[in-house]
């Protein structure tokens, strides 16, 4: 026999992940955790929204503390979305990522 030959693979293709517009992937994301992510993002815009409507208030410090938490947690909220639904997941590894 011709050791040139190859013998047809037996194993089937690899499915490319499922891809939405503008490079996101689904991969990492799977059943209620992209839900539950993407209200934690609204709600962390809304909480900012709030904090920005106060117009007067008499013990201010609180107001600044929740405007600090807020908005943090809606630049956290897109930091984990941006992360888990783009090729970044893979670019930086699962061990820097679990790290960050």
């Amino acid at each position: 026999m011709d050791s040139k030959a190859k013998n047809p693979t037996t194993e089937p293709e690899a499915k490319k992940p499922r891809r939405l517009p503008l490079g996101c992937t689904l991969r990492r994301l799977r059943g209620w955790r992209l839900p539950v992510k993407m209200m934690q993002t609204i709600f962390s815009l809304v909480a900012v929204v709030c904090e920005e409507l106060v117009e007067e208030c008499y013990n201010c410090s609180a107001l600044y503390y929740f405007e600090f938490a807020s908005c943090s947690a809606f630049l956290l909220c897109l930091l984990i979305l941006y992360v888990y639904c783009t090729d970044l997941y893979e670019t930086l590894g699962e061990n820097k990522v679990q790290n960050l």
